[in-house]
């Protein structure tokens, strides 16, 4: 598993042995980058259930000024440190405005100096996203109500659809009910 695009294009990612951590595919990431194109350059990022830190760290290659990773599993956010280290260094900058809290995504604060993010990437484990998809969208509200047109990448499995209260899905990347899509959404 690689960066796929922009200036770190290439850096290869470690993901932790074992079924901890399912990465977002190569394929699926260039499909979620090419949709994104000119949001990504400059804007701070939110990363849920971040792993090996892949849709992060390729917002980060291709131009995100800043981010927040959060990742509950021990394993992956030693990989993610990893990879985030391995990433700035092709970028030639520092760890600065970046941050890894290894913490659940549903208790941890979700902020950075009250400023809010332009962009959230979510991909949690699928078996769990039916149980706590509701709960995570009534925390975006609050986070987003000063960014209204913030963006949640939301992966999920094909046969899965989410109607979250107060929020429109924009897009949706992906083909098949047992294949791994993405879904653009925005508070409505």
């Amino acid at each position: 598993m690689r960066i796929s695009g922009g200036t770190a294009r290439g850096i290869p990612l470690l993901v932790p042995k074992g079924d901890a951590v399912r990465p977002a595919t190569d394929g699926l990431r260039q499909a979620v980058f090419s949709s994104l194109a000119a949001r990504v350059p400059g804007a701070r990022f939110l990363d849920l259930f971040a792993g090996s830190g892949a849709y992060g760290l390729e917002a980060l290659s291709r131009g995100a000024a800043s981010g927040i990773f959060i990742e509950k599993n021990a394993k992956a956010a030693g990989c993610l440190r990893h990879n985030l280290a391995a990433v700035c260094k092709s970028l030639g900058r520092g760890l600065d405005n970046m941050e890894i809290r290894q913490a659940d995504a549903l208790t941890a604060p979700l902020d950075a100096d009250g400023a809010a993010p332009g962009l959230v990437f979510i991909d949690p484990p699928y078996e769990i996203i039916t149980e706590l998809a509701l709960r995570l969208f009534a925390r975006l509200d609050d986070l987003l109500a000063a960014q209204p047109d913030a963006l949640v990448v939301f992966e999920m499995p094909g046969e899965l659809t989410l109607t979250p209260p107060g929020w429109i899905c924009l897009k949706r990347l992906g083909k098949g009910a047992r294949q791994p899509t993405v879904c653009f959404f925005r508070k409505s």
